[in-house]
């Protein structure tokens, strides 16, 4: 078409009127555009809210929010979200809480016992420790006519003789004792040359250690049967030298060399104080032991019975062996309940 003057006004006018037009179109276009912008963000918020929260249910299962909030925005929860939907703690840590629980009061239960089985035996040794400080300190027995020899020995004659007339009525009562012979009593205050001699044969030991020495030559003299100087030796051991590493060894033995001459009294009395003044010492359970040996001797059942009791139950190692032959001797001599 060929373009003349008067058709160019014309499509000059189309022009402008189509490029109003997309101007117009342009414009409406680009507010729709702007409109739809913040709906896409909102949709992508909206599913990365979910997913978040659908990975704190996946690593907190208790979604309590005891740790973290269980939603994103506050105020707002999910629709499957309820009291059917919240899960109880795993059961394995209460378990193992009620499991160690158990085990403590177990073990609570058996240290009571314990304690409970220890202070009734206490109680028991206390006991039977009473009974035997009873028996130590109670009076002698009257000596009858067969009275040992030494104790008239000891008085003068005169003593004797010049008796007072409430102990002449006394004699009445009960049959006379009877006073060794002269030669007796002399044999007891003067040993014989031969005693004497036998006695000196026995060397003294001469160490750096001059306790030891005392003890030995106490131990050496009752070893060869002369109970009475084995007695004075050891007696003057004990008195001089009490913190001896061999004290224990010392009462005990001067407890024997009074229970081989046949007077378990006396022995009672040193086995008892050598038993209480070291429970643990050397000859301790020895001294228990002979300790019973002397109530036998004294026709004492009960307190014999006390003694070996405690022997046996102090002391069961060695009465199972060091001492097993001496303590079923003993103990077969007496019959206990």
């Amino acid at each position: 078409m060929k373009i003349t003057a008067k058709t160019l006004p014309l499509r000059l006018a189309g022009a402008a009127l189509l490029g109003a037009t997309a101007a117009g179109a342009l414009s409406i276009a680009l507010p729709a555009a702007a409109q739809e912008t913040p709906a896409a963000e909102e949709a992508r918020l909206r599913k990365i809210e979910a997913e978040v929260r659908a990975l704190q249910r996946k690593v907190f299962p208790g979604g309590d929010g005891k740790f973290f909030e269980p939603q994103i925005a506050p105020g707002t929860q999910p629709a499957a979200q309820g009291p059917a939907a919240v899960t109880a703690p795993a059961p394995g840590a209460v378990t193992d809480i009620l499991v160690r629980l158990d085990t403590l009061e177990a073990q609570l239960q058996r240290l009571t016992a314990r304690g409970e089985e220890q202070a009734n035996a206490l109680a028991q040794l206390e006991a039977r420790l009473a009974a035997l400080e009873t028996a130590a300190n109670a009076p002698l027995p009257e000596a009858g006519p067969t009275a040992p020899a030494s104790a008239p020995a000891i008085q003068p004659a005169a003593t004797l003789t010049s008796a007072q007339p409430a102990a002449a009525s006394a004699t009445t009562t009960r049959p006379p004792v009877q006073t060794p012979p002269p030669a007796a009593a002399a044999t007891v205050a003067a040993p014989s040359p031969s005693r004497l001699a036998a006695v000196q044969a026995i060397t003294k030991p001469q160490t750096a250690d001059a306790g030891d020495d005392e003890y030995s030559y106490g131990f050496r003299l009752w070893n060869a049967g002369f109970y009475p100087e084995a007695r004075q030796q050891l007696t003057r051991y004990v008195e001089q030298y009490p913190a001896h590493s061999k004290i224990s060894y010392g009462r005990n033995l001067l407890g024997r060399a009074f229970l081989d001459d046949k007077l378990p009294e006396d022995a009672a009395r040193w086995f008892l104080k050598n038993y209480q003044a070291n429970k643990a010492g050397e000859r301790a359970p020895d001294s228990l032991l002979y300790l019973g040996a002397s109530m036998v001797a004294m026709k004492d059942t009960k307190r014999a019975c006390i003694a070996l009791a405690e022997f046996a139950e102090t002391y069961p190692l060695v009465a199972a062996g060091r001492l097993a032959t001496e303590y079923q001797t003993t103990r077969a001599k007496v019959k206990c309940s």
